[in-house]
């Protein structure tokens, strides 16, 4: 099956929000800046129906969403620094790291286990929500 029709319902939405798709080695890439955390999270969500161990490695998603501002929480780990994944699993690769008590910038509340957060060098990915508290 090619890409195209393996990741077609995805390939739409990429294509609703102005994001670049192209396809190379096997590989089809998404990637840019969508409108909102909810339009992320539904593209993770189609990726997850299509792929749910994420194991084929037949697709880049390289996806940012847009916010000017947002909540600040706090890194509340016990001893170690917090992972930042690609996506919302401990099965997503790390793409980051913040220090315990590091504030940072949470964009939404994925899930009661997720959330999709910015650290403080623009890095954008997703964390486990019980490391996390909101600042008043």
């Amino acid at each position: 099956m090619a890409l195209t029709e393996k990741y077609k319902e995805l390939m739409d939405l990429a294509r609703l929000n102005n994001l670049s798709v192209s396809e190379s080695g096997n590989v089809l890439r998404v990637e840019g800046i969508v409108p909102s955390a909810a339009v992320k999270d539904k593209m993770w969500e189609i990726y997850e129906r299509t792929d749910p161990h994420f194991k084929s490695n037949d697709l880049v998603l390289n996806v940012k969403t847009k916010v000017t501002d947002g909540d600040k929480v706090r890194v509340v780990t016990k001893e170690s620094r917090l992972n930042i994944r690609q996506g919302p699993g401990t099965d997503q690769p790390i793409i980051g790291k913040a220090e315990k008590g590091d504030t940072i910038t949470l964009i939404s509340k994925t899930n009661d286990q997720w959330w999709l957060v910015r650290d403080n060098d623009g890095e954008e990915g997703y964390c486990y929500s019980q490391y996390l508290e909101p600042i008043q």
